[in-house]
């Protein structure tokens, strides 16, 4: 699917609208950069860990569940296309 079709839906969010948008061209970035979907949750914690500080967390699939602690204000759960990401900091 060409990155442009890809339609994003936030279903929960707890993080200002530039680090929303930070999340959603960072996974738009991986998924053009990474082939190896196992790959993307590394590539995109890396990059939050860079810009935001330590300590990142991301899952990303089609179908999972969780419990979670984070940080307050660093939590965003969306799709891209048929992908679910979960973003979060925590200690």
């Amino acid at each position: 699917m060409a990155q442009a079709d890809l339609k994003v839906v936030v279903k929960n969010a707890d993080m200002s609208e530039e680090m929303q948008l930070d999340a959603i061209d960072c996974v738009k970035q991986a998924l053009k950069k990474i082939d190896i979907e196992k790959d993307l949750p590394a590539f995109i914690t890396k990059e939050f860990d860079k810009k935001y500080n330590p300590t990142w967390h991301c899952f990303v699939g089609r179908n999972f569940d969780s419990q979670i602690t984070t940080e307050t204000k660093h939590f965003i759960y969306f799709y891209v296309g048929n992908a679910a990401i979960l973003l979060f900091k925590s200690g």
